[in-house]
């Protein structure tokens, strides 16, 4: 076969599989770093560190109310332990977007059963239909039993929260800073 034509032949494949597939890849490692309650890094056999956005979930930010706890529970599930890393993409922040597990348990899971992070329904076509079932069932069951971040009423998702503070930045750049 010419080289052209493998050339071809993998562009026709990247294509069918879509973005995720043409970067997916697995490996093992320890989790070295905690950045928030749905970020980690993770250092490889080769001593690469890989910053993972956890697949599936989005946790409160830092600055968030429950960020604080959501950071501290993905900490007490994985911090310096060994990891089973499973990457399906990469966002547009440069991190690998995977699933992550620390001996038969599903991290992102984890955070979603205890309240600690809401399942990404944005982005559940990218789960396995079973694991978008467990997933949708895991925040239903936290919710009803008022776990976590469920204790609140009307908690704010995260992606409503950063929306509002990047609103409430534009808005102070307009002004000058004056209200």
């Amino acid at each position: 076969m010419s080289r052209a034509y493998l050339v071809f032949l993998g562009a026709v494949l990247a294509a069918a599989l879509g973005p995720g597939a043409a970067h997916a890849r697995d490996f093992d490692g320890r989790v070295v770093g905690i950045q928030d309650g749905d970020t980690v890094t993770v250092l490889d056999a080769s001593k690469q560190q890989h910053r993972i956005r956890i697949a599936g979930i989005d946790a409160p930010e830092k600055a968030q109310a429950f960020g604080t706890a959501a950071k501290e529970h993905l900490a007490r599930l994985a911090f310096g332990k060994q990891a089973d890393v499973r990457c399906s993409k990469r966002d547009r922040y440069g991190r690998d977007v995977c699933n992550v597990y620390v001996g038969a348990r599903d991290v992102g899971l984890e955070q979603v059963r205890s309240g600690n992070a809401w399942w990404f329904r944005e982005y559940a076509r990218e789960q396995a239909p079973e694991d978008r079932k467990v997933y949708e069932t895991a925040e239903s069951e936290a919710r009803g039993a008022r776990r976590g971040l469920w204790h609140d009423a009307s908690p704010t998702p995260p992606w409503d929260w950063r929306r509002q503070v990047r609103s409430a930045n534009q808005a102070g750049a307009r002004t000058g800073g004056r209200t």
